[in-house]
């Protein structure tokens, strides 16, 4: 079933809703440490949420997903970072997150951004065409989870490193 969702952008009274939908869609995830929401605020802290996005459904917000800009080793620029992204539990599997990335990755897209990096699951990223990409590399992450999507020209080699708001733990 799909649920047809509004995707706009996120406004300052929809800050907590996308908190409490963050620690709701990670409390019970196999790999969280339930540090999502705290890298959510401290990439807007920082200035660095540079795309971040809500669905909602009859006015109320069910997904966010966010995009921060990320370093390449070897110079390149216009590469972000996709994450945290969160759908509420009991709708999950319905579409709010693919929505979500969707507009996301076009928006990146639209604006003439090179590409989109993530650590996530490769059966579910794959179909929006994120692929392993043995030239460019996540330092401590197992390489299989590190996926890249080009969305300019070319793929630049080398190091990715995320927005230091990833290591937020509180």
């Amino acid at each position: 079933m799909k649920l047809d969702v509004n995707i706009r952008q996120e406004q300052t009274e929809d800050i907590d809703a996308i908190t409490g939908v963050t620690r709701a869609a990670f409390k019970n995830h196999p790999v969280s440490h339930q540090t999502e929401e705290f890298i959510i605020h401290a990439l807007r802290a920082a200035g660095a949420l540079t795309l971040s996005l809500v669905a909602e459904l009859k006015g109320k917000i069910v997904g966010h997903i966010a995009f921060s800009p990320v370093k390449v080793s070897n110079g390149d620029t216009g590469w972000y970072g996709l994450g945290p992204v969160s759908v509420l539990p009991d709708l999950q599997k319905q579409g709010v997150g693919k929505a979500l990335v969707i507009e996301g990755l076009s928006k990146l897209k639209r604006t003439g951004m090179q590409g989109c990096a993530l650590v996530g699951d490769p059966e579910y990223y794959k179909r929006f065409g994120f692929r392993n990409n043995p030239d460019l590399i996540h330092e401590g992450i197992p390489q299989e989870y590190f996926l890249v999507l080009p969305l300019g020209k070319t793929t630049p080699r080398g190091v990715v490193k995320f927005h230091e708001g990833f290591n937020a733990t509180r």
